[in-house]
């Protein structure tokens, strides 16, 4: 199992409160799904990161590119492989 890091930045405010419960619904989701590891808003209202459960680099750009956020046009999206380490004991 692969994690990928989604950085999302923020384009349009309308488009963003349209999506807002799909997007939050979608997560909703991912995460029973077990495909999210961890998810959270920027307190600056810039955004949000998602780090996405996958296989594979396809996999995980597929979960990313399906947020309503991103299908919507109301934010960026940026994916990058993220080689988390456990914190040590």
């Amino acid at each position: 199992m692969k994690y990928f890091a989604a950085i999302q930045s923020a384009l349009d405010a309308d488009k963003t409160a349209t999506a807002r419960q799909a997007h939050i619904d979608y997560l909703d989701r991912m995460l029973a799904a077990g495909k999210i590891h961890l998810k959270g808003r920027f307190p600056d209202g810039s955004g949000g990161l998602t780090i996405y459960r996958a296989d594979t680099l396809e996999e995980g750009r597929a979960l990313a590119e399906n947020d309503p956020y991103v299908l919507s046009g109301a934010r960026t999206l940026d994916l990058r492989e993220w080689d988390m380490k456990p914190r040590p004991e």
